[in-house]
């Protein structure tokens, strides 16, 4: 009884933390020595602070980890806290994977929908809205997150990989053991093809906790090119927007697909 009150508090809790924050993979460390346990945590927020969750199965579509050229799904125990506690043998890049179930938001006051779009660059969601003929009033969204962490296992040696969830960023380069003098570049899929001309927020946090926020756009090719500078962890955010059919007026007019990653550059 007390499990299943846990459960439903903590699915309520990352339902509502969720309506307008990221969500993202953070490591106790991205740098971590050969046989060290990663662990890393689970969290809604906004600027690199957040709450943390505990390991629920009911709110995961897949958790996985790709190491040395492997795919293994991430097997944890109910309630863990971190959600990630993870021993793995040799060195190399690891990559956490992570998706979410769907969850879902009505938006009661337009101007907040409004500035939900404005913020993630997709306003053209506003007049599509208009043009399809639906209400203002309690707009009702479906959404979920797709996240990715990149962890250097002593050396770190090793490429990202295309995980294959409905959208995701690419890092194309690796932050651990590439030149990143002219910055990092990654690209943003959708159905595993390249999404041009979305935005992508860029979140870095320095050494002393500051948190700056930038942006940037992909290219023709779904890429943009990332600054980044030693002795910081970055967070990269896109959000996907798509257009649900609606038979039913409480059925969700739209569908967010959040697109995350997290990375360090070492010092």
């Amino acid at each position: 009884m007390l499990r299943t009150i846990f459960l439903s508090v903590s699915l309520t809790c990352i339902s509502f933390a969720a309506k307008a924050h990221e969500f993202w993979i953070d490591p106790e460390a991205h740098i971590v020595a050969p046989g060290e346990t990663v662990r890393a945590d689970l969290r809604v927020g906004q600027n690199f602070e957040g709450n943390s969750y505990p390991f629920i199965p009911n709110s995961i579509r897949r958790f996985d980890y790709a190491f040395q050229g492997k795919v293994t799904p991430y097997e944890g125990t109910v309630g863990d806290r971190p959600a990630m506690s993870l021993e793995v043998a040799g060195e190399g890049l690891l990559t956490v994977i992570h998706a979410t179930t769907d969850q879902r938001i009505t938006w009661n006051e337009w101007e907040r929908f409004v500035s939900f779009l404005e913020h993630k660059d997709i306003t053209w969601g506003l007049a599509e809205h208009d043009a399809r003929g639906l209400p203002r009033e309690n707009v009702r969204e479906r959404y979920s997150r797709y996240g990715k962490s990149l962890i250097a296992v002593g050396s770190g040696v090793g490429e990202d990989i295309e995980a294959g969830m409905e959208t995701e960023i690419v890092a194309l380069e690796n932050p651990y053991t590439g030149d990143m003098t002219d910055g990092i570049d990654v690209r943003v899929l959708y159905q595993g093809k390249p999404l041009p001309d979305v935005q992508v927020e860029v979140y870095k946090k320095a050494p002393d906790g500051t948190v700056t926020v930038t942006t940037e756009h992909t290219n023709t090719d779904g890429v943009a090119s990332v600054p980044v500078e030693p002795g910081n962890r970055y967070m990269l955010d896109s959000v996907y927007l798509r257009a649900l059919d609606v038979v039913d007026e409480k059925d969700p007019a739209w569908e967010s697909l959040w697109a995350n990653l997290t990375f360090e550059v070492p010092d």
